[in-house]
């Protein structure tokens, strides 16, 4: 009987495809397996088995599987079942889900390959263009698209590729690329019939001449423990530098018969000796009640809130509950917003938990990724994963607990490209589907978070102090309009942070100077004529980076030369505006050339020691000034800051989104919380234009609660959540003229199922990123409606206004619990 697969392509298709197994394949293949499978014209991709059956489709012929690639599958049952989930609620396709949730390195795709023709004789002349394509394969006859492309430089290659197809220059085929190849080492062994004590003997009798390679021989035998019960393997290199001998000698043996050469997978992870770990930290009464609080929430609820404020040890909290947890032999999913939070609590767990614990973001190289995933799939996996939003897609045996640390960041939303998930809710669902609890902790919850934990649907528990009794941080309110009026303010720079940073230099203390704004300047401007530069691509204006020197688009990416003079009026009067992290570092430098100064944001740290050489530099002592922008508030633990000064509140407050305030108060708040963590009460000039707005008086008092029973009585009001749940519905596309009649339809079918609660469509604040023109529809939906049959109308109305020939091309997608 034949055997079909039904396989999930990592492709935006909403359909599972349906392949036949060739009989020798049929034993090899289970439900979770990665197979290859061709798909459209001489493609192939890597696919995972969905659903093994004997039910031949109807209506077209079926393609064969390609390959198989596991023994064993991928993906354990659970998955499946948390896949459609994602799929589901954040309205997007499975190909999605399995797009975002495999490392690259487990998924392999056909890549076009040219292969230029030996035989080619040119009867006509070629351009320019075609001559140094045709140059490179002559160096290399066999070049992928993307290297051609590369080595080239040029824009288009494909175009000059089938136009050389066309002159049969050249060939084109699809290979498949795998990015992901096992680390090996060189070893050597004994040759078979060698290994007993008396053929031993007669090998150190044969090579009693040879002092050098009877001196390898002999430090093999040690090494290995041949002889004994469990022997070993030897790397070459090791067995080399154990003797002190050369290369040489050992390929004399290897020559003789004596060893065999062979390559032994090693892979990437750190599994060496065990690490020397320290018994866990006695709690303080506080804490201990916390604790004791959080076990009893857990036992009637499947999440908690732990609410502490800052510096009030909530990790120690969650490292007492971590041990608890794999005591009882289950495994722990320990989530942060960010990855550069990482090094820090990565150090903190190694003490305590060693080589049980595995680390998993995607500043790792890629193929340490897969060994990871791989590693969860045995009964040998780690029993404390920590990691960023896309580690919730994990292969998990026997989760047993979900911390997500600082729970209110907006980093957990995955932005682009689907799914737009948002990784702390979908670790509730995960740990419910899987029988474990979740603890959510930060000092200044969500809203949404908030809500559940006040009306009971989530348990809470508190830390109203912090640790050793340390007093929170005192915010100073500083009025910058006024000053900026009396021209008293250097710069970006009030004369009373001034005078605090000069002071703590002194002292040898430690800054952290907050500006949520990349680059040197936002923008430049033509102070004749007012010109400002602006992105060919985006509807947004360049920022200026001096250290690049270059004019760099934040939207798609795209750079351009700083401009000699002015395009419009040929001025050469172009003067940057406003301040980014790249401009204050400058003048700091220029005001304090003693201090040694670093810089944290986007654009210094690309790499992951990037990261790490800049918080152990400064947790060392060895920065006296950090400058950054929202990395610097998440939840970094620093001894020696006693100053922490926010440059600009206004650029947080004046934003147009439902959340502006919640988030302002949160990010000032974190950013407050660095200060003094340790060494006696810090201080946090607040510099605003707004001296009176709610939200300072808020963060000067850390009332939280104040500003949290204000945003929800307005949220209730207007119907924004956690009252009412919200959906965008966006859509793109390169006519800004049939983009809006498709938004004004697709309003319009929308208006007549959901009637009120739909608003719009409108042009979001950057209303075209990449070529691409924006429109944006809100739908506000109660949060008892029935979600599935809100899911199943939005998709209807999409397929009837996508069925009409003029919006066939208009792009449309969703956005679920917006951030």
């Amino acid at each position: 009987m034949e055997t079909f697969v039904d396989v999930i392509l990592p492709l935006p298709l909403n359909a599972c495809f349906t392949y036949s197994l060739p009989p020798d394949m049929a034993g090899e293949v289970a439900r979770g397996s990665r197979v290859v499978v061709p798909f459209g014209r001489k493609k192939f991709y890597t696919a995972i088995v969905q659903n093994v059956h004997f039910r031949p489709p109807e209506g077209y012929e079926v393609k064969a599987v390609s390959a198989v690639l596991d023994p064993h599958p991928v993906l354990l049952p659970g998955q499946f079942r948390f896949w459609q989930w994602v799929a589901d609620y954040y309205l997007c396709t499975l190909g999605d889900v399995c797009k975002a949730a495999l490392p690259s390195g487990l998924k392999i795709e056909s890549e076009t390959v040219v292969e230029l023709n030996p035989d080619y004789e040119a009867d006509t002349p070629l351009s320019g263009r075609e001559q140094k394509v045709l140059d490179l394969l002559l160096a290399d006859p066999v070049q992928s698209v993307t290297r051609l492309e590369k080595e080239s430089g040029l824009a288009g290659v494909l175009g000059v590729v089938k136009s050389l197809i066309e002159r049969e220059a050249v060939f084109v085929k699809e290979e498949l690329r795998r990015s992901y190849k096992p680390r090996t080492e060189s070893c050597v062994r004994l040759a078979s019939g060698l290994c007993s004590e008396e053929r031993l003997h007669e090998l150190f009798d044969r090579l009693a001449r040879a002092p050098r390679q009877l001196s390898l021989l002999m430090k093999y035998v040690e090494l290995s423990g041949i002889l004994g019960p469990q022997p070993r393997s030897v790397s070459r290199k090791e067995l080399l530098q154990a003797a002190g001998q050369s290369a040489s000698a050992l390929s004399s043996l290897v020559d003789k018969g004596v060893f065999e050469a062979y390559r032994r997978e090693t892979g990437r992870l750190d599994t060496g000796s065990p690490l020397q770990t320290v018994p866990l930290n006695p709690l303080s009464q506080a804490q201990q009640q916390a604790l004791d609080d959080i076990r009893r929430g857990l036992r009637t609820h499947d999440v908690c809130l732990l609410h502490g404020v800052t510096a009030s040890g909530k990790t120690e909290v969650y490292i007492h509950l971590i041990e608890e947890t794999i005591r009882h032999g289950r495994q722990v999913l320990y989530l942060l917003p960010e990855i550069a939070l990482t090094a820090q609590i990565t150090e903190r767990l190694r003490r305590v938990f060693g080589h049980r614990l595995g680390v998993y973001h995607s500043k790792f190289p890629d193929a340490e990724r897969v060994e990871i995933w791989q590693k969860q799939l045995t009964e040998h996996d780690y029993d404390i994963i920590l990691g960023v939003r896309s580690s919730v897609f994990l292969p998990f045996r026997r989760l047993g607990l979900v911390i997500v640390d600082e729970e209110h960041e907006n980093t957990y939303k995955q932005q682009d490209p689907a799914p737009r998930y948002h990784a702390r809710n979908a670790a509730v669902v995960l740990a419910i589907q899987q029988g474990a609890k979740v603890l959510l902790g930060t000092a200044t919850p969500s809203l949404e978070t908030w809500h559940n934990a006040q009306t009971g649907k989530y348990a809470l528990a508190t830390l109203t102090q912090r640790h050793q009794a340390v007093r929170l941080p005192q915010v100073l309110p500083v009025d910058i309009k006024e000053l900026t009026r009396k021209k008293r303010m250097n710069g970006p720079f009030s004369p009373l942070l001034l005078q605090y940073v000069r002071e703590a230099l002194e002292r040898q203390e430690q800054i952290i100077l907050f500006q949520n704004r990349r680059g040197f300047a936002p923008m430049l401007e033509c102070h004749t004529c007012g010109w400002v530069p602006r992105c060919k691509n985006c509807d947004v204006s360049l920022t200026y980076h001096r250290g690049l020197g270059q004019l760099t688009c934040h939207y798609c990416g795209a750079t351009y030369a700083v401009p000699r003079r002015c395009p419009a009026c040929e001025g050469v009067d172009l003067r940057a505006h406003g301040f980014g992290t790249e401009k204050i570092e400058d003048d700091i430098r220029a005001l304090f050339p003693e201090a040694r100064v670093a810089r944290m944001d986007l654009d210094t740290t690309r790499t992951r020691t990037a990261y790490e050489r800049i918080i152990d530099d400064f947790a060392a002592g060895r920065t006296d000034i950090l400058i950054g922008t929202q990395m610097v508030s998440k939840g970094l633990d620093f001894d020696r800051v006693s100053v922490v000064g926010i440059l600009n509140a206004d650029t947080m407050l004046n934003y147009p989104d439902f959340r502006a305030y919640e988030r302002a108060f949160q990010l000032m708040a974190q950013v407050a919380g660095r200060a003094g963590r340790k060494s006696g009460q810090g201080h946090v000039l607040l510099q605003t234009k707004s001296i009176d707005h709610p939200i300072i008086a808020q963060v000067m008092h850390n009332d939280y609660e104040g500003m949290a029973a204000g945003q929800l009585s307005e949220r209730e009001m207007f119907r924004y959540p956690p009252f009412y749940r919200l959906v965008y519905v966006y859509l793109k596309h390169r006519d800004e003229t049939r983009v809006e009649q498709a938004a004004t339809t697709m309003g319009e079918h929308m208006r007549a199922i959901f009637g009120s609660r739909v608003l719009g469509p409108d042009k979001p604040p950057v209303a075209r990123v990449q070529t691409l023109f924006i429109r944006k529809i809100m739908l506000k939906v109660e949060v008892k409606a029935p979600m599935a049959r809100v899911r199943q109308y939005l998709r209807q109305v999409q397929q009837e206004v996508l069925a009409d020939e003029r919006f066939r091309s208009v792009l449309v997608y969703y956005d679920v619990d917006p951030m």
